[in-house]
């Protein structure tokens, strides 16, 4: 057949096979990496209760568990009143296992949210 038509076949789908090859070689690897990265944080946090106390406090009850990398761990927790407007904040360094907050309020707060905790290693609060 060569001496007929005078053509060697070509190298280049071969290459093109192998790059692409490794390209998925490597975007597997980063998948893989990311899905267990953002599947293991460093802390989470349950807000499991919480109760007016007065006009101006509030408690509430966090169920936070922590890995043993976690370094600096912080969690916020926001009340609100009636009108869905901020009355309070409370910033805090958690305890593995429960945690029991008090929130001083501008006015009387109507709910408790935690917005989440963060460490060091890990900025979306969770």
């Amino acid at each position: 057949m060569d001496e007929r038509y005078a053509a060697t076949p070509s190298p280049w789908p071969k290459v093109f096979i192998v790059i692409a090859g490794v390209l998925i070689v490597a975007l597997a690897g980063w998948l893989a990496w990311a899905i267990w990265e953002h599947s293991t944080p460093e802390v989470t946090s349950r807000l499991t209760t919480w109760e007016v106390v007065d006009d101006h406090t509030a408690t509430a009850t966090l169920d936070v568990k922590l890995s043993d990398r976690a370094e600096h761990p912080s969690c916020l927790l926001r009340a609100s009143a009636e009108d869905h407007s901020s009355v309070g904040d409370a910033s805090f360094t958690p305890v593995d296992g429960v945690n029991t907050v008090t929130i001083r309020t501008e006015r009387l707060a109507t709910s408790v949210e935690s917005v989440g905790c963060t460490t060091d290693g890990q900025n979306d609060a969770r």
